[in-house]
C-alpha cells in the first residue's frame, strides 16, 4: 500500500483494520437499525426544539434526540452523573459491542481502546451550572460539574462501561472530532499498536448557550416556518447549518484479531489522512486545496484511486461557502470521476451533529456497504450552479458498492476523510 508521509506521519499501514461492531443515538433513531431506516426512507429528524423554550431565539429548531432516557440502558447513579452527550456515548459503544460479540472484561482489557471525538463536550452540565451559580449562588454548584463537562468524559465513560482498560482520550478538532477518533483508531491497529479500538464521537449541543453562540455567527439555519426543510445542502436556498445531537462508536479491530475470535467484519477500514486549512476560523480555504489534499491523501493509504470508488458521503452543512468549497474540492481531488462518484449528505436528515457527525456518517457509509443502497440528500430541488455533481437528490439509489469514502470539514480548518471499503474486496 501506498502512504503520504507528509500528511501521515506514522507510515504505511501493516495491519488491516475491519469494523466488527456499529452504535447509534441519533435524531432518527435510539440505535442503528432505526437510524438507517429513516435514512434509507428520506426522513428528517428535524424538528421544533422541545428541550427549552426557543421562542426568543432566531433559530427555533434543531435535530434533537427523541424519547432517549439514559436509565433504559445505564445504571441509574451513573446516568446521572454523565453529561447527555456521555450517556450517548455509553450507549452507542454498549450497542456495538454487542453487535461485535466483544465484551472487554473477558479478555484481556488493556488491549483494547476508547478514543471518542467530541467538538464541545458537556455543555448541558456547563449551561445548567452556570446558571445554579447567578441564581443560587457558589456553594450550590454541584462537584460533578467539572469531570461531567470534560470533553474527555465520553470516552471515560465508554471505558468504563464496556471494561475496557486500554488508553481512552478525546480528540477535539471541532466537526472533524469523530472522524479524527476512527483515524487515531485506524492508525494504533494498522501499526500493531493495539487490537482493538471503540472509536467514534459524540455531541449534545442543543442547549440556549449552544444555540444563541451558533446564531451569534450566523451559522444556523432559520428558516423556523419549515424545520424539516431546513438543512438542504448544495440546495441555492441554504442559510445555514441545523444543530443536532446523538453520538456513535464503531469497533475497530485488526483483521487477525477478529478472525481469531470469530467476528464477521462489517467493512474494512482502508485509509484515513487529515489536512489543515490554515486560513481561518470558521470559513474554508476558498480555494478548496487542503481538502483536496485530504481525499487524495487518504485513497494514497489505502492504496486506491478515485477511479475506484462507488460513492462519497460529503461533509455537506448546508452553509453556502461549505458546499460551495468542498463542491470545488472533490473536482480538484478527483478530476473527471467527481461528475461520476454520488455525492451526498446525510446531514440533510440528521442535522450537524458537531463533533459526533464524522462518527455517525462513517457508521452510515459501513451499513450502506452492505446494504447495496447511498442515502440521499433530501431538500434537494432546486441545486446551486456552483454544485454540479450528482448529489444523489431526494430519494435513496440501489447501487453496487465497494469503495466509500466520507468526509468531515472542522471549523479551525480541519479536513479530515476516511475510507471504507467492503470486508471481502
Amino acid at each position: 500500500m501506498a502512504s503520504n508521509g507528509a500528511l501521515n506521519h506514522n507510515g504505511a499501514p501493516n495491519h488491516k483494520v475491519v469494523v466488527t461492531g456499529l452504535g447509534m443515538v441519533s435524531p432518527l433513531g435510539l440505535n442503528v437499525a432505526d437510524s438507517w431506516d429513516a435514512i434509507a426512507a428520506g426522513q428528517s429528524g428535524i424538528d421544533y426544539i422541545t428541550g427549552f423554550d426557543a421562542e426568543a431565539f432566531d433559530t427555533r429548531f434543531a435535530a434533537e434526540v427523541k424519547g432517549f432516557d439514559p436509565e433504559d440502558y445505564l445504571d441509574r447513579k451513573d446516568a446521572r452523573r454523565m453529561d447527555r452527550f456521555a450517556q450517548f456515548a455509553a450507549v452507542a459503544a454498549q450497542e456495538a459491542c454487542r453487535q461485535a460479540d466483544l465484551n472487554p472484561r473477558e479478555m484481556d482489557r488493556y488491549t483494547v481502546h476508547s478514543i471518542i471525538g467530541s467538538g464541545i463536550g458537556g455543555l448541558s452540565t456547563l449551561t445548567e451550572q452556570h446558571q445554579v451559580l447567578l441564581e443560587r449562588g457558589p456553594r450550590r454548584v454541584s462537584p460533578f460539574l467539572i469531570p461531567m463537562m470534560l470533553a474527555d468524559m465520553g470516552s471515560a465513560q465508554v471505558s468504563m462501561v464496556t471494561g475496557a482498560m486500554g488508553a481512552n482520550y478525546c480528540i477535539t478538532s471541532s466537526c472533524s472530532s469523530g472522524a479524527d477518533a476512527i483515524g487515531a483508531g485506524w492508525e494504533l491497529i494498522s501499526q500493531g499498536r493495539a487490537d482493538v479500538v471503540l472509536a467514534g464521537g459524540a455531541e449534545a449541543p442543543i442547549t440556549p448557550l449552544g444555540v444563541a453562540g451558533f446564531n451569534a455567527l450566523r451559522a444556523l439555519s432559520r428558516q423556523n416556518d419549515n424545520p424539516q426543510r431546513a438543512s438542504q445542502p448544495f440546495n441555492r436556498h441554504r442559510d445555514g447549518f441545523v444543530l443536532a445531537e446523538g453520538a456513535s462508536v464503531l469497533v475497530l479491530e485488526s483483521a487477525e484479531h477478529a478472525d481469531a475470535r470469530g467476528a464477521e467484519p462489517l467493512a474494512e477500514l482502508r485509509g484515513y489522512a487529515a489536512t489543515s486549512d490554515s486560513h481561518h476560523l470558521t470559513e474554508p480555504n476558498p480555494t478548496g486545496q487542503s481538502a483536496a489534499a485530504a481525499v487524495t491523501a487518504a485513497l494514497d493509504t489505502a492504496g486506491l484511486s478515485p477511479g475506484d470508488v462507488d460513492y462519497l458521503n460529503a461533509h455537506g452543512t448546508s452553509t453556502p461557502l461549505n458546499d460551495w468549497h468542498e463542491t470545488k474540492a472533490l473536482k480538484l481531488a478527483l478530476g473527471d470521476d467527481a461528475y461520476r462518484i454520488p455525492v451526498s449528505s446525510t446531514k440533510s436528515m440528521t442535522g450537524h451533529l458537531l463533533g459526533a457527525g464524522g462518527a455517525l456518517e462513517a457508521t452510515l457509509c459501513t451499513v450502506a456497504l452492505r446494504q447495496g443502497l447511498m442515502p440521499p440528500t433530501i431538500n434537494l430541488d432546486d441545486p446551486d450552479d456552483e454544485c454540479d455533481l450528482d448529489y444523489v437528490p431526494n430519494t435513496a439509489r440501489p447501487a453496487s458498492l465497494n469503495v466509500i469514502l466520507s468526509n468531515s470539514f472542522g471549523f479551525g480548518g480541519h479536513n479530515s476523510v476516511i475510507v471504507l471499503t467492503r470486508a471481502d474486496l
